[in-house]
C-alpha cells in the first residue's frame, strides 16, 4: 500500500494538479479571509477569531476535493489500467486506502500553511495571543475529519464511472447533501437540533469547533469515511469479477 501511496503522491506532484489545488485553496481563502470586504473578512471584524476560515473552508473543499478525487479510479478504467492494478499483491482494501490517503495527504498539505493564519490572528490580536486556541485547535481536528469523509465520498464516486466530470458531479451532490443538505432541511422544518439535522456534517463539525472533541462527533466522521471505503471497495469488487 505505501508503493500505492507514494505513486499517487507522486502522480499529483508530477502534474500540476497538486500545485494547483493548494495554490487555488491557498488564494480563495486569503482573498475571502484577508483581501474581499464582507462577513469573512477578519481584519474587518475586529475580532482576533478564526472563525471565518472554518466557515468558508468545507465550501471550498466541498469542490476542491471532488476534484483531487475524480480522476483516483475513473481515469485508471479509462485507461485500462485497473486491471493492471488487480494484478498487484494487493488487496482490494489496499487499494482503495492507498488512492484515498494520497488524497487526504495531498488535502492535508494545502491546510499546513493555513497555520500562518493563526500566527497573523495572534500578532494582531488586542493584546497579542488574544485568540481562543481551543476553538481553533477543535476546528482543525473537525477539519480534518470532513476532509477524511469527503476524500472517502470523492474516492467512492470516481469507480462508479470512467468519466471523470461524472465522478466529479457526484461527488459534489453527496459532499453537499451530507454537509449541508440535513441541516438544510431541518433548517426549512424549523427543527435546527433535530436527529435531522444530526445526519449532517455540518452539525457535528460545528460542534467539534467549539474546542470539545466529543467522541461521537468522532464516531460520526470516522463512520461516514468507513463506509464510503467500503462502498469502494465493494464496487471494485463488483468490477473485478465481471
Amino acid at each position: 500500500m505505501k508503493a500505492l501511496l507514494l505513486r499517487e503522491i507522486k502522480s499529483f506532484f508530477g502534474s500540476p494538479i497538486g500545485y494547483l489545488v493548494i495554490a487555488i485553496f491557498l488564494i480563495l481563502n486569503g482573498l475571502f479571509l484577508w483581501v474581499f470586504d464582507g462577513e469573512y473578512n477578519i481584519l474587518n471584524s475586529g475580532f482576533a477569531d478564526m472563525s471565518p476560515f472554518f466557515k468558508i473552508s468545507p465550501w471550498i473543499l466541498l469542490f476542491l476535493i471532488p476534484t483531487v478525487t475524480m480522476r483516483s479510479f475513473s481515469d485508471e478504467r479509462k485507461q485500462g489500467t485497473l486491471e493492471l492494478l488487480f494484478t498487484k499483491p494487493l488487496s482490494i482494501w489496499e487499494i482503495a486506502s492507498g488512492k484515498f490517503f494520497g488524497a487526504f495527504l495531498l488535502i492535508v498539505l494545502a491546510l499546513l500553511p493555513t497555520l500562518v493564519y493563526v500566527w497573523v490572528v495572534w500578532i494582531f490580536g488586542a493584546p497579542e495571543g488574544n485568540i481562543d486556541m481551543g476553538s481553533t485547535l477543535g476546528s482543525y481536528f473537525g477539519l480534518l475529519f470532513l476532509v477524511a469523509s469527503y476524500c472517502a465520498i470523492g474516492i467512492y464516486t470516481s469507480t462508479l464511472s470512467e468519466n471523470q466530470i461524472v465522478a466529479f458531479i457526484i461527488a459534489v451532490f453527496i459532499c453537499f447533501v451530507f454537509y449541508f443538505g440535513f441541516d438544510g432541511i431541518a433548517n426549512l422544518l424549523k427543527q435546527n437540533n433535530s436527529l435531522l439535522a444530526k445526519f449532517g456534517m455540518d452539525f457535528h463539525f460545528k460542534s467539534m469547533s467549539r474546542g470539545v472533541l466529543d467522541t461521537r462527533d468522532i464516531i460520526y466522521f470516522v463512520s461516514i469515511t468507513i463506509a464510503f471505503l467500503s462502498l469502494t471497495v465493494y464496487q471494485l469488487k463488483t468490477t473485478k469479477g465481471k
